[in-house]
């Protein structure tokens, strides 16, 4: 498993979760920085983000993902356009939540949310 962190670096314990969660190790963690120019368009700026990951494209179809979204909406929708173009699917997403009582702030994984089981359901649903 491939994970693409578009976000906060994750910590030794969020990676044992996800090991934990997946039932799979995760092979590799690859931080993006995500520094966006607001006053720019966005849609060039994310495909950059993408195109720094060099994946080929049997490599974008074939490799089992994980992405930790960045947080900032707009970027997090262009991300997941732009990989279910190269990857022909939706990818699984992490989601973190914060950990009660805290301090400093700690964040916890909640879930690995399979984005094309969510879609396939909803298309059996109407």
């Amino acid at each position: 498993m491939l994970l693409l962190n578009f976000a906060h670096p994750l910590t030794p314990a969020h990676l044992t979760a996800i090991t934990n969660i997946l039932h799979q190790p995760t092979a590799e963690v690859r931080d993006i920085g995500v520094k966006l120019d607001t006053a720019q368009p966005f849609t060039e700026q994310v495909g950059g983000l993408i195109d720094q990951i060099n994946l080929s494209p049997t490599e974008w179809q074939t490799t089992p993902l994980l992405i930790n979204l960045p947080s900032l909406n707009y970027a997090a929708a262009l991300l997941l356009a732009e990989l279910h173009g190269r990857m022909g699917h939706w990818p699984a997403i992490l989601r973190l939540r914060p950990v009660a009582g805290s301090t400093p702030p700690q964040f916890e994984v909640a879930e690995i949310i399979n984005l094309q089981f969510i879609r396939d359901a909803a298309r059996l649903e109407r």
